[in-house]
């Protein structure tokens, strides 16, 4: 049995890697796929896959090509979620903000720098016409980290994905003024160097398998009340993000990782562009 460490966070969209281990559908092919959440995010999740402390990531596309640029020897071996994310712009329910606009030169929490609610407050700010020269951050670790930050005033304004963040804006823990999706699709599959130059075959199984499994998602009788139940949303939240949400079988195109680069360039959060043969890997050939 060929023992393979994934790593992803503990969110709805990742309901299928776990249907396809609890179903001993890698263990038929001979591997021993064993996963690890990692609530802190896309910014942990890059420095593991650096620290060979994992073989594969379901991590952020915008994180995971700005650690590349940095010199993490890692490749996006396959889109994951081919639709945009949806980024909650969130406030404590006490806040005094009322507009995403109120939040010009406020401090964003983030759950450490180069993850995606740190990238997403320059794409938001951005969009919102702001310097982002001036931005301010606070690490917060991870979501229960924001909660007490905006809650107790450490920080303003918390980026994170609208579903996930749902209950707790229902509970009236936070508040949401808007939404800010990626301009690109939102996760990946990643594996390091090493892993795929030791270990193609069985990644291309991987592969197969997660693909036979995102492919059929939709329509596995009562998938909605299962992810409802499992994650703690409200069907109707639910039944939304499975209409927004499509999954990806094939690689990323190397004219959409152009435009995640033009935009971190434009961001300054990268310094320059890699060619795509050093950030998409090609199994095929």
């Amino acid at each position: 049995m060929k023992k393979v460490r994934l790593i992803g966070v503990p969110e709805h969209f990742n309901m299928p890697w776990h249907m396809a281990i609890e179903e001993g559908a890698f263990e038929e092919r001979g591997i021993d796929l064993q996963w690890t959440d990692i609530p802190e995010g896309t910014g942990r999740m890059c420095q593991m896959l650096q620290n060979n402390e994992t073989d594969l990531a379901i991590i952020l596309t915008e994180g995971l090509v700005k650690s590349i640029s940095e010199g993490n020897p890692v490749k996006i071996v396959q889109e994951y979620i081919a639709s945009p994310l949806l980024w909650g712009i969130h406030v404590g329910a006490q806040s005094n903000f009322k507009s995403i606009s109120d939040l010009k030169g406020s401090r964003a929490a983030i759950s450490r720098f180069g993850s995606g609610s740190h990238l997403m407050a320059f794409v938001n700010a951005r969009t919102e016409g702001w310097e982002t020269e001036g931005l301010k951050f606070e690490v917060i670790d991870n979501l229960q980290g924001a909660v007490d930050a905006l809650t107790n005033g450490g920080a303003d304004y918390f980026m994170w994905e609208h579903f996930t963040t749902k209950p707790l804006v229902d509970q009236a823990v936070f508040r949401r003024l808007g939404d800010c999706p990626t301009p690109w699709p939102c996760f990946v599959i990643a594996a390091t160097a090493k892993f795929i130059d030791e270990n193609k075959g069985t990644l291309n199984h991987i592969l197969e398998i997660i693909n036979l499994y995102t492919l059929e998602f939709k329509q596995i009788p009562s998938i909605d009340r299962t992810l409802a139940n499992r994650y703690g949303q409200k069907l109707e939240d639910i039944k939304e993000w499975l209409a927004l949400t499509r999954w990806s079988q094939s690689q990323m195109d190397s004219q959409v990782l152009d435009k995640v680069q033009d935009t971190l360039l434009d961001l300054k959060l990268i310094d320059q562009k890699e060619v795509s043969v050093k950030i998409l890997e090609n199994l095929n050939n």
